[in-house]
Formats: structure tokens, C-alpha cells, sequence
């Protein structure tokens, strides 16, 4: 029976948004100490798996670990021959065959917070979820996170989760991931001006967008700089209108499609 283990270390290393390699013996010829598809997972500091031990396991965690601190790792294929002429860094494995390592980064996927969960919220939450993201799904109304209404998302891609609030919807700014893309399209304005303000006193936090009127804007940006006591520079960080400008449609699910896109040049340019 294959060992299935590293699917459960691959999971624990996404649940921890950690950057980590996989590991699989590719290709055997002769005797090698693991058949092809033997898989290992290396983390920064841990390990789950094995390919065999030796100087083959030591060398593809040494390499594993520089491409996690690569800015930018790519696949790679290295190659082994096991016998007593061959002397690796890690000493020597003299089984007789060759062996083909294929490396696998497993990078830190995106992570997108979409707050207020109405038309256009859904169709935006059905585009992102067919991409491979954390998706955050945040709204007051319990009835725009029931069951019914979310089963369009039942094949998602994405890891979904959802988040009630019917209080303070601006206290689960705290507890999404560093980096986390966060849109505002509530039903209420005032509830977008609270996330506006709480979303700007959150460093940690990525690109932050607020759907409406250019009208709403400018009665939002006076109410952060004068009741936020928000700089120009620091309000700045708040892209309004979102989406792309050449998309003038205002169907909810033409303006998901143009929201959905900006956002997916911003992933681009972070390299996610």
C-alpha cells in the first residue's frame, strides 16, 4: 500500500502558511534504498517521509531548504549514482543503481479576505475560489453564509473559510494571515468605513480595496484623515474604485470578473 503520509504534511505545512518542498524519488535504475515514488516533505526545520536516508535524503533536504529560502525556486530533477566511487557530501551509498530526485517547491499560497458576502461578494467568491488561495469570507448576516446559499463554492479550489460576525466584523482583520488581500463591499457604509480605518491600523495586512462611488471616497478619506487621524500617505494604501477600469459593466457578476482580475495581477507582481 503507497504511504499517503506526505499528503498530511503538505496540509500541515498550508494550515501554517510555511513554505516547504516535496520531495519524490522520480526515477530508479538498479538498486536504489526507496522505489520511484517515494516522497519526503522538508520544512524549514522539520521533515515528514523518506526517500531512502542516507547521503541521497541528506543532500535533497540540504537543497530543499536553500530553495526555501529562495526568493523565487523552481522545480528541480537531481540526479544519483549509488556506488562506492561516488563519495556525496553526506558520505557514501554503494546499492548500485541511479537515482532521480524531483523537487517540488510548496510555496505560501495567497491569501484574499472578501468582507460582505452580497451579490457581488458571492460571484467574486466564486471566481477566487477556483484559484488555489485562502479565501476569507466575513459578513454580518448570517444569511449570506448559509449552507444553501454557499454551496455554489462546494468544489472550490481555494480554502474556504468562513467567518460570522454580526458585531465587529473589523476584528477579524487581526486574525488573517500576513499578507492577506482584503476587499470592503459591505451593505452598509458605515461598516466599510469601520473596516477602512481598522484594515489601515493593520501593517500586516496586503493590498487593501473598497468597492463604491467616487462621491463615497472623498467622504471616506475626509472621515480617516480628520476621525482616523490617517496621513495621506497611510490612506493611500485604500485602492478605490477596484477592479479593472476598462470594465465599466455593473452587473454584480461583471464587476466580480473585473475585481477578480486586478486582483490577479496584484498575486502576479507579489510572485504568489
Amino acid at each position: 500500500m503507497p504511504d499517503t503520509s506526505w499528503v498530511a504534511a503538505v496540509a500541515r505545512l498550508r494550515a501554517r502558511r510555511e513554505s516547504g518542498v516535496l520531495v519524490t524519488v522520480a526515477t530508479v535504475r538498479g538498486h536504489a534504498p526507496r522505489d520511484a515514488g517515494a516522497k519526503l516533505v522538508v520544512g524549514r526545520s522539520e521533515t515528514w517521509g523518506s526517500i531512502g536516508g542516507g547521503n541521497i535524503e541528506a543532500v535533497a533536504i540540504d537543497r530543499a531548504r536553500e530553495m526555501i529560502a529562495a526568493s523565487e525556486p523552481g522545480t528541480e530533477l537531481v540526479d544519483f549514482a549509488l556506488n562506492d566511487k561516488v563519495t556525496g557530501p553526506h558520505g557514501v551509498q554503494c546499492c548500485g543503481g541511479t537515482v532521480t530526485v524531483l523537487l517540488e517547491p510548496l510555496p505560501v499560497v495567497g491569501a484574499v479576505a472578501v468582507f460582505g458576502v452580497g451579490h457581488v461578494g458571492l460571484e467574486l467568491a466564486r471566481i477566487l475560489a477556483r484559484q488555489d488561495l485562502d479565501l476569507h469570507l466575513i459578513d454580518t448576516r448570517s444569511g449570506m453564509l448559509g449552507e444553501a446559499r454557499l454551496d455554489v463554492l462546494a468544489d472550490a479550489v481555494a480554502q474556504v473559510h468562513v467567518h460570522h460576525t454580526p458585531l465587529l466584523p473589523e476584528e477579524v482583520l487581526e486574525e488573517l494571515p500576513r499578507g492577506t488581500h482584503v476587499l470592503i463591499m459591505t451593505h452598509d457604509h458605515a461598516e466599510d468605513a469601520a473596516l477602512c480605518d481598522a484594515a489601515l491600523r493593520a501593517p500586516h495586512l496586503g493590498s487593501i480595496g473598497l468597492i463604491g462611488s467616487a462621491a463615497k471616497w472623498v467622504r471616506f478619506r475626509e472621515r480617516l484623515r480628520t476621525e482616523g487621524g490617517h496621513d495621506d500617505a497611510t490612506i493611500h494604501r485604500i485602492k478605490t474604485p477596484i477592479g479593472l477600469a476598462d470594465i465599466t459593466g455593473k452587473e454584480p457578476a461583471t464587476i466580480a470578473v473585473s475585481v477578480a482580475a486586478d486582483l490577479l495581477r496584484t498575486f502576479e507582481a507579489d510572485g504568489n
